[in-house]
């Protein structure tokens, strides 16, 4: 698949329609089990500024408290229709990601950095888990480092090639060089995603029982700027999306500000960026589609 045809608008806005439907089950899921979360990252500045996904964007992102998490995994499963299942490292062997995705069966939308990942990926919904932070700095760090490397390894160890933004030439050669020579170290080695993972909730768990200030996303290069209080959260504004309604945080101007600057304002042509689909298959949908 092309750039062109990655961000073709017939193409994105199909992938849309999936979406919203993965979302509309989540959030009816949430609700009946009273559940808070909240819609997170591009699909939270979609939420304010399009009512709806970014239109070059075909992801969706959602952030829940490490509890709420942990209860929706446990018991969600019993109440998603039977389109939809919860995919992780506790449920995929070959699962390469530290959070967990939602995922609509029977579709595929493997984007190019995943192509050579074993685990080959359906239209989906990212749920991550926000964890408690300690409010010393120094010890913020630590644990910061730690659940980076343990995530960046689990990530290489499912995709020994990632998706590099603006890198090229013998740079990128030399990176890739460095990422598949790990992966295979790690392959030969019997490392497996699952030890992996637990290593790294291991790190981002640190302080789960701890009474603290703050909670951050571990799965970003950057928890620091992704730290965020319960108060910035909750309650939750109920607001519209495509042709249905999602939870928007209560600070939301606050924490996308902070993640973004001034993320009302449409970036350049030239940076409207996506994961760039390399395989998609809207398997039993195809005919229900636009």
């Amino acid at each position: 698949m092309t750039p062109d045809e990655a961000a073709d608008p017939q193409l994105l806005t199909r992938i849309h329609v999936l979406l919203t439907r993965i979302l509309a089950e989540f959030d009816r899921v949430c609700r009946e089990l009273g559940i808070s979360y909240v819609v997170y990252g591009g699909t939270a500045i979609g939420a304010v500024r399009h009512r709806g996904f970014i239109p070059w964007d075909d992801d969706a992102d959602i952030c829940m408290p490490r509890p709420d998490y942990e209860r929706f995994l446990a018991e969600a499963p019993a109440l998603l229709g039977e389109e939809f299942r919860l995919d992780n490292t506790r449920t995929e062997p070959g699962f390469p990601f530290m959070f967990t995705k939602m995922v609509l069966k029977g579709t595929l939308l493997i984007p190019e950095f995943a192509k050579n990942s074993r685990y080959r990926m359906p239209m989906f919904l990212d749920i991550l888990p926000a964890d408690n932070i300690p409010d010393d700095p120094r010890a913020f760090r630590a644990m910061s480092r730690r659940s980076w490397l343990w995530g960046r390894l689990l990530f290489l160890q499912g995709t020994p090639r990632p998706y590099l933004i603006g890198i090229t030439g013998a740079r990128r050669a030399a990176i890739y060089s460095v990422t598949t020579t790990v992966h295979w170290i790690m392959r030969c080695l019997g490392i497996t995603p699952r030890l992996l993972q637990s290593r790294w909730e291991k790190a981002a768990r640190t302080y789960e029982h701890a009474e603290t200030k703050r909670m951050a996303d571990f799965s970003m290069r950057d928890p620091e700027n992704w730290a965020l209080t319960r108060e910035e959260l909750f309650p939750v504004h109920e607001v519209p999306f495509e042709d249905i309604t999602v939870m928007l945080p209560h600070e939301y101007d606050v924490l996308l500000r902070r993640g973004y600057g001034d993320y009302m304002e449409l970036p350049p042509e030239d940076q409207r960026r996506n994961h760039k689909p390399h395989i998609v298959d809207f398997g039993p949908y195809e005919s229900t589609l636009p």
